[in-house]
C-alpha cells in the first residue's frame, strides 16, 4: 500500500488538477465520476484522469490518502477539493472556476 500512496502523492504534484475517477474521462465507469468529468470538461480546464479500476491498490490507496471514503476524488495544486456533491455545489456557486484562477490554474475565457 505503501507503493501506492507514494503513486498517488506524486501524480499530485506532477499535475495542477487530478481526478481520482471510475473509468476514464473518455469513458467513465459510473455517473459520479461522469458528472464530474462533464463540469470539468464544460469549465474547459486540463485535468489528469486516474482510473481507480484499474488498480485495488490506488482504488483503496486514494480514499485513505484523503481520508475520504468516495470515489471521484478531485485534488487542485495538490489539495483535496472533494467528490461529486462538492465539485458539483461549488460549480453552480461559481466557486470551483474562482478556486481554479485562485490557484493559478489556467482555464479558457
Amino acid at each position: 500500500m505503501s507503493d501506492a500512496l507514494e503513486t498517488i502523492r506524486n501524480t499530485i504534484g506532477a499535475h495542477d488538477v487530478v481526478l481520482f475517477m471510475k473509468g476514464t474521462a473518455d469513458q467513465p465507469q459510473c455517473g459520479f465520476s461522469q458528472m464530474v468529468v462533464r463540469i470539468l470538461d464544460h469549465i474547459g480546464v486540463e485535468y489528469h484522469d486516474v482510473n481507480v479500476l484499474a488498480d485495488d491498490d490506488i482504488r483503496q490507496g486514494v480514499k485513505d490518502f484523503a481520508n475520504w471514503p468516495t470515489i471521484p476524488q478531485l485534488y487542485v495544486k495538490g489539495e483535496f477539493i472533494g467528490g461529486c456533491d462538492i465539485v458539483r455545489e461549488m460549480f453552480q456557486t461559481g466557486e470551483l472556476k474562482a478556486l481554479f484562477d485562485e490557484k493559478g490554474v489556467t482555464v479558457p475565457a
